[in-house]
């Protein structure tokens, strides 16, 4: 069915229309054009002034609605992750297995091959946060569960997640380069974190292909001025991106701003989002405004990805542009989905997101 959206103000990912109607069917989107030349055919839908925008990505996020994946890593609780991310305005996202056994990858993986079997939506695969990772920055994750892996952990890591494994989080000082591109060659995205790399390491580690990294300044060798470490590494290069918390608490908004005007578009949001749990291996309480570990460590966030372009609006002076693209078109980049994602352009998905002229979000719109 042939839809228009009109009395909108559009916000495409490259710019702002206003008078114009985005057209979709079949999930996709056909066509941005004036309102005055929508079809008569057109279903119409009026959006009454309010914001129209890409939808939101979530690349990071570990459970929603009361559900956690690690702890019972099956198709339900990814349908349930999904309703959070939807609540929040993200229409795609990857759910995030941290450092963890064997087994739990194992089943996480079927979980999500069952899950996209039957049809589920909006996961574009799945992000393992470790078990690659250096024990000195392991942060809330698991020490028993830490490896450094050798040639057959990662041919069977890529035999049984081939297809499902689409982003591996891993500390580049603590895994052999060859196996690293192993992974890459493999078409998995490579993203540094829970790292105590030293600047050189992390730089080089850039120059041989890692793009991305898992949650700036959180469980990484921080910027110093005689070691300028990871954060130095990753201000410092050209194209690396970062993700990062924007919740206040992961990260000082300040922290946040500062970080934006260095990296500009390289910067983009997740929303590294828990549930409380008092049983497995992950302990999550529930504070005010975060989520610690049984020891009291900051485990993961209680935001949205909605909340998050919130905070970068509002609590960390970001132009309301820039922080909508952070939410949609910079992690649509990192995960290689631009060309179908992260805009409101001919070809791209129909999900997008209405915001109210406060920046609340009002609805997500669009999902085949």
């Amino acid at each position: 069915m042939l839809r228009a959206y009109i009395n909108t103000r559009i916000f495409t990912g490259d710019l702002w229309l206003d008078g114009y109607a985005v057209l979709t069917e079949n999930g996709r989107i056909q066509h941005v054009l004036p309102q005055a030349q929508v079809p008569e055919a057109a279903e119409l839908t009026d959006l009454k002034g309010d914001i129209l925008a890409p939808a939101f990505i979530d690349l990071q996020i570990y459970g929603g609605n009361g559900k956690l994946f690690p702890l019972t890593p099956d198709t339900a609780t990814l349908k349930a992750t999904y309703e959070y991310c939807q609540s929040g305005g993200a229409a795609y996202f990857m759910p995030t297995i941290p450092t963890h056994s064997s087994e739990v990858i194992s089943k996480s993986i079927e979980a999500v091959r069952q899950y996209w079997q039957e049809g589920g939506q909006g996961v574009l695969g799945l992000h393992l946060e470790g078990p690659f990772i250096n024990a000195e920055k392991k942060g809330a994750h698991l020490p028993q569960y830490i490896k450094r892996p050798t040639a057959a952990d990662i041919d069977q890591l890529l035999k049984q997640g081939e297809g499902i494994i689409k982003m591996m989080t891993l500390a580049p000082e603590c895994m052999d380069a060859e196996l690293v591109k192993r992974l890459q060659d493999a078409g998995i995205l490579i993203s540094a974190g829970h790292s105590n790399a030293d600047y050189m390491t992390a730089y080089q580690s850039f120059d041989n292909g890692i793009t991305t990294t898992t949650h700036l300044f959180n469980a990484m060798s921080p910027f110093q001025h005689r070691a300028p470490g990871l954060v130095g590494a990753i201000y410092d290069h050209p194209s690396v991106h970062a993700s990062i918390v924007p919740d206040g608490i992961h990260v000082d908004f300040a922290a946040l701003r500062i970080s934006k005007k260095i990296m500009g578009e390289r910067l983009f949001l997740i929303t590294d989002a828990v549930v409380a749990t008092n049983e497995g291996d992950y302990i999550y309480v529930e504070e005010t405004d975060r989520y610690n570990n049984a020891q009291g460590v900051l485990a993961g966030s209680k935001l949205t990805m909605h909340k998050g372009v919130l905070n970068c609006i509002k609590a960390a002076c970001i132009l309301p542009e820039e922080a909508l693209r952070m939410a949609s078109l910079y992690p649509a980049t990192v995960a290689g989905r631009a060309d179908q994602l992260g805009k409101i352009a001919p070809g791209y998905t129909s999900a997008m997101v209405v915001l109210d002229t406060n920046w609340d979000f009002k609805q997500l719109i669009g999902l085949s």
